[in-house]
Formats: C-alpha cells, sequence, structure tokens
C-alpha cells in the first residue's frame, strides 16, 4: 500500500521533518542518511552567501523548507517570506509568528493573517500554531497547506501536553497534522503518530542527544511504528479484563 505524506503539490515518503534550529552538519547528515528525512526547515539566518551557509550540505532532493523565525507580526513574516524564497526559490513555507519573548508561544491571529497573505501571493504555507480549533479552522480557510500544532513549548523535550487539543484538530480539520515543537523521545512520536498525525518535526530531541545517529533511527523507526498502528486500527481499549483465549475445553 502507497502510504505517502502529501502537501499542497507535493508527495513525500518520509513522515519525520528534521528542524535545523540546532544546527548542526552532523546532524543534517543523520537526519538525511539515518531518519531518511526529505524536508529540512531553515531560518533566513541560514540561508546566506558565507562559508557556512546550510544550503551548501542539504542534497538537491531534499526539500527546503524556510521559516519565518523572528517575525512578530503577519506583515513581517511576509517579507521574510518573500526574501526567504528569493534566496532559495522554495515555496513551502512555516509560518512562525512569536511576539511572546518568554514562552515562545505562537500568535494565532497574527499567523492566520500570515497564511492569507502568502497563500495569496503563491506559497504554500505551513503554520505553526497553538492547538486551538476556531483558528485551525480560519487557517484551512485562509489557504493553509498543513497545520503545525505544537506538542509542549518549544525546545522543552516534555511531549504531548496539548494531546487532547491535537486530536481535536486531527478529528476536525482536514489538512494534514504535522506535530511540531516538543517532541523529546520516540515514543512520544510513536504516540503522537498513533494518534494520527500525519508528521513529526523534530530537532533539539536530537540534536541534544548523545549519539545523534542512534536518536535519528530511534524517531525514524518510532514514527512508523506509530503510523502503522494507526493504519491497522488499534484495539478497543476496554474497562473489564477479557480472556484472551476460549474459556472452553479445558483437559479433564
Amino acid at each position: 500500500m502507497k502510504d505517502t505524506l502529501k502537501i499542497g503539490k507535493y508527495e513525500f515518503n518520509s513522515r519525520f521533518i528534521l528542524g535545523s534550529g540546532k544546527y548542526n552538519v552532523k546532524l543534517i547528515k543523520s537526519a538525511i542518511e539515518d531518519a531518511k528525512a526529505e524536508i529540512i526547515t531553515m531560518s533566513l539566518r541560514r540561508i546566506n552567501t558565507d562559508s557556512d551557509n546550510i544550503l551548501d550540505f542539504i542534497p538537491e532532493n531534499i526539500k527546503i523548507l524556510p521559516n519565518t523565525s523572528g517575525a512578530r507580526n503577519s506583515d513581517e513574516a511576509l517579507r521574510i517570506a518573500r526574501l526567504a524564497r528569493e534566496l532559495s526559490g522554495a515555496d513551502m513555507i512555516k509560518i512562525e509568528v512569536i511576539k511572546d519573548s518568554k514562552y515562545l508561544l505562537p500568535d494565532n491571529y497574527e499567523t492566520t493573517l500570515a497564511v492569507e497573505k502568502l497563500a495569496n501571493e503563491g506559497f504554500i504555507p505551513l503554520p505553526y500554531m497553538y492547538p486551538d480549533l476556531n483558528f485551525a479552522r480560519d487557517m484551512q480557510n485562509a489557504g493553509a497547506a498543513a497545520i503545525m500544532p505544537l506538542a509542549s513549548p518549544i525546545g522543552t523535550n516534555k511531549g504531548l501536553s496539548t494531546k487532547e487539543f491535537i486530536k481535536i484538530l486531527i478529528d476536525e480539520i482536514d489538512l494534514p497534522v504535522i506535530v511540531d515543537a516538543g517532541i523529546g523521545k520516540p515514543h512520544q512520536a510513536a504516540e503522537a503518530m498513533e494518534l494520527g498525525v500525519d508528521a513529526i518535526m523534530a530537532n533539539t530531541a536530537i540534536a541534544t542527544s548523545g549519539d545523534i545517529n542512534l536518536m535519528a533511527k530511534a524517531f525514524k523507526h518510532a514514527i512508523i511504528a506509530g503510523r502503522l498502528a494507526y493504519l491497522a486500527k488499534m484495539g478497543e481499549v476496554k474497562d473489564i479484563a477479557q480472556a484472551s483465549s476460549p474459556l472452553t475445553g479445558f483437559l479433564e
């Protein structure tokens, strides 16, 4: 069975996306070779012309997903997106609009405005958002190609703190749901995939691990396992014990 991730006009075999905030060459190489990532995010400051240009280390078959990191409102997000497209040629854009410098929570209202502006300019917008159903609907209507709810505050590795709200989005929004921010362990990625999310973005969990290569492989297998479990339709949870073997035909 062919089971691919579809975002806008693009199609991917991998459901793991690398966030490159804690950028280093080893992390990128391992994400591609060990985790089989086909999408890698980057901020505008990484797309430059100096000797440490991140684009020099990413193969042509990997999809670049610029983000609007640093934007505090929709107009700033639009300006950053235009610059990123000019420098990288990417039309798929991750929208980050964050005014809060303490908790780094996305501004859903300004993000929705940015989705509409970017969609009108031919971008394929993927908004990073706090998992709120009403705003998710607004973003879908504004032209989002996927939504990217946070699992817990960025960089915390706390896992699925917003699990129940993400489940509502999966049930109600007709777009790919990509869990972004806060996934810290492979089993958390598997749990999110079992819920029915379409992909996982991770960075800190792999970048800060003791062995980047092994952790990248662990995330790859966890995401695949969670997806297969979701497709298999897991058994019902019951409150009363039920024997797994027949209770008849005992030996005398």
